[in-house]
């Protein structure tokens, strides 16, 4: 198939698409009454139209059963990382055993830098991106002040150049090899958010 730069195109494309059902599944928002296209997935998705019963009935269960909800025969709490973790690991690739769903983004990067960012006297930088989500920015900042450095002389931030809008290679390995025995972290999306840039990382 060739690509052609049109409407008609797209709207063929759109028809064909294996996937177009999922929308009806979905609320769309509104402006002025009319459905906006919504491409803010990486903040807050599209709500499904079953969030809100799911929800009820997990409330409804905690108003009835209260703190034995966690070992209920349906859908017990105490295991509820189980299924998205058994999904989560179908769509990356991996086993169940080494997938699991948990708390924010944010919280997992803290996780993730006590357990790997260990700095000495002269490796202590991170290297990040200069565009990360904001909170990866603090978290960034925030686990390098509490190692009593100063995030101004320890984070690394590698940019896009002028112009362009998204990292090139080069750059991130040139700034790696110009910090290299100084860095402590090199903490990278595998997408980034604001771009959908995908990083070729094995």
């Amino acid at each position: 198939m060739e690509f052609e730069s049109n409407a008609q195109f797209a709207e063929k494309l759109d028809a064909e698409d294996p996937l177009a059902t999922f929308r009806e599944r979905f609320i769309i928002p509104t402006l002025n009454g009319e459905p906006v296209v919504y491409l803010v997935g990486n903040s807050l998705g599209l709500q499904p139209k079953t969030a809100q019963k799911a929800m009820d009935t997990e409330l409804d269960r905690w108003a009835t059963k209260g703190v034995a909800g966690h070992f209920d025969t349906v859908r017990p709490w105490v295991e509820y990382h189980k299924a998205p973790g058994a999904a989560m690991a179908r769509l990356i690739g991996a086993r169940e055993a080494e997938v699991v769903v948990m708390n924010t983004l944010t919280v997992n990067l803290h996780f993730l830098m006590i357990s790997f960012y260990q700095p000495t006297p002269k490796r202590h930088k991170i290297l990040v991106e200069d565009h990360a989500f904001p909170s990866d920015h603090f978290a960034v900042e925030s686990q390098i002040a509490q190692r009593g450095l100063d995030p101004a002389s320890s984070m690394v931030t590698v940019a896009p150049r002028r112009g362009e809008e998204t990292l090139r290679t080069a750059d991130i390995l040139a700034a790696i090899e110009a910090h290299g025995p100084e860095l402590a972290l090199v903490l990278l999306p595998g997408v980034q958010y604001y771009t959908g840039q995908v990083l070729p990382m094995a």
